[in-house]
């Protein structure tokens, strides 16, 4: 094998190394199970800290989950920590944008957090995505509160037949300031097991 040739098929040994720890860091992670919730982690390369999913068959139907999730509302099962929810602009069924303040225990500074919530219907498959991510720039950040910064979450709903839900709750949020990152992860799949948990109570009722 010629020099050239030799050079080339290492850069192409070296770029498929490389691809491959790039989709292995990008893998979901089993980490645990509860009353039927499946959640998952997922380390992230542009961030430190970790996304969650969250998986769930949902005894209920399309039209209870249309009330719940990506509607003004219904805010009541959203965290318990939120102090404060205000809906800065609302189209039904295809945009929600909100502010919210989350009570942090002391010493730390509270948070707040401006977001905006995509919703799409597919007509096929009624599959329904509420897509949620920060929003800079529109309300002014205060001195006594940390803007949280990078945050998505999305909400995938599919109907499976005879009222079963098929309900994926994915995201990943950097609270900021001074909260440790190895803090974060530690914690971070109460996030979809709390969440999922409040609306199965809601919507199986």
């Amino acid at each position: 094998m010629k020099p050239a040739h030799i050079r080339i098929f290492l850069a192409f040994l070296l770029f498929v190394q490389f691809f491959h720890l790039q989709l292995s860091a990008q893998e979901w992670k089993f980490a645990k199970e509860k009353d039927g919730i499946r959640i998952y982690t997922r380390n992230e390369d542009s961030i430190s800290v970790k996304s969650f999913k969250g998986i769930v068959d949902l005894k209920t139907t399309m039209e209870k989950m249309k009330h719940v999730v990506g509607r003004t509302e219904s805010f009541e099962w959203w965290d318990e920590s939120i102090t404060e929810i205000k809906v800065l602009a609302y189209e039904e069924e295809k945009m929600i944008r909100y502010y919210l303040v989350y009570d942090t225990p002391w010493p730390l500074s509270d948070r707040d957090l401006c977001a905006e919530a995509i919703i799409t219907n597919d007509p096929t498959t009624g599959t329904r995505t509420v897509r949620a991510t920060a929003l800079p720039g529109v309300v002014p950040e205060t001195k006594d509160k940390v803007r949280i910064k990078y945050y998505w979450q999305q909400w995938t709903m599919e109907p499976q037949g005879n009222d079963i839900v098929h309900v994926t709750l994915e995201g990943s949020v950097d609270p900021g300031g001074a909260i440790p990152t190895w803090l974060v992860n530690m914690v971070i799949t109460d996030t979809p097991l709390n969440i999922i948990t409040k609306l199965r109570n809601i919507v199986e009722k």
